[in-house]
């Protein structure tokens, strides 16, 4: 159903341009959120609220009008797939929002989830230039055929694929991701603290340089994400003092990268005034820079508690 999705333009004569931007997210997330509400047995009416959800967003974006230059459009294709995404978390989590141990596991299963999907495309990509290498010996030509049907259903089936062995086979990544959080959280700390400097010997300024600001919010989004990762990931076991020590120093040196992007933000509302773009990412920084704030705190909490315990036991 995913693959038959993916190649609605091709079926219904739909302009690839004006269907993939809006509907990427839902080739992806709703079968995804499908196979867990059938995997935990879910009752049919907890599913009416999330899949309700999904169901407006989509005609929503599908009815916007198609002008390139709309910011409405622009935001909108970005944070549907985000939408999404949400609504996969509540469907994981049992449609229980304030299951809290279910929202940590769901941070881990994005980690195994990606780490099993690029494994399998890396894996299928290389299938195909074998595939597509063998039958051009014998003079076939099945490049349009194969990358039209054969790869578009692949890609579509990935993240269910990616799903189904990380819940069925938890061995085969569960112990990857914790290996990446402890090799990428002390090499990204020292690459932001150097990188701060650089900006400033650079004499790069985010306060009139939109380009170079988008890239600092991509590159705070990157850091963040990695930080909640690594902090899942130590929910599963004992983290060591140092590991603690790295993620608190790494969050703090996030929180001021955040700190730079709002009040970059800030200065060019000031400056030109407010538009959607503008407004959409001082909200998502906000966001960003209070769930920063509360992992550093609750961080720093678990450094202090473990002094206690040393200085009791000493």
């Amino acid at each position: 159903m995913a693959g038959i999705l993916a190649k609605f333009p091709a079926i219904f004569s739909l302009n690839e341009e004006f269907f993939y931007p809006r509907n990427i997210g839902l080739i992806a997330f709703p079968f995804v959120a499908a196979y867990f509400a059938r995997k935990n047995k879910l009752p049919f009416r907890s599913l009416v609220l999330p899949f309700g959800i999904i169901l407006v967003a989509a005609l929503y974006i599908n009815l916007l009008p198609d002008n390139p230059e709309s910011d409405t459009l622009f935001l909108a294709c970005i944070h549907f797939p985000l939408l999404l995404w949400g609504i996969l978390g509540f469907v994981f989590s049992d449609t229980k929002i304030n299951n809290l141990p279910k929202r940590l596991d769901y941070l881990n299963f994005n980690g195994d989830a990606v780490i099993m999907g690029a494994l399998l495309l890396l894996a299928g990509g290389f299938m195909s230039g074998i595939t597509i290498g063998l039958f051009s010996l014998i003079g076939l030509q099945i490049e349009k055929f194969y990358f039209e049907y054969i790869v578009v259903f692949g890609l579509a089936a990935a993240p269910l694929v990616a799903t189904h062995l990380t819940q069925t086979n938890p061995q085969l990544v569960n112990k990857v991701p914790p290996i990446i959080a402890k090799i990428f959280s002390p090499l990204v700390l020292v690459m932001l603290v150097i990188y701060l400097g650089a900006i400033v010997y650079a004499g790069k300024d985010p306060y009139n340089d939109r380009e170079f600001l988008m890239i600092f919010n991509m590159l705070l989004i990157g850091v963040m994400a990695l930080i909640f990762f690594s902090v899942a990931e130590s929910s599963k076991e004992e983290k060591s003092g140092i590991d603690i020590w790295i993620l608190v120093l790494l969050s703090l040196v996030t929180i001021l990268v955040n700190g730079i992007a709002l009040s970059a933000i800030a200065f060019r509302i000031s400056e030109w005034g407010i538009t959607p773009n503008r407004l959409a990412v001082l909200g998502v920084n906000i966001l960003m820079l209070i769930h920063l704030l509360l992992v550093a705190r609750m961080l720093i909490q678990t450094v202090l508690r473990r002094k206690k315990s040393w200085r009791k036991w000493g």
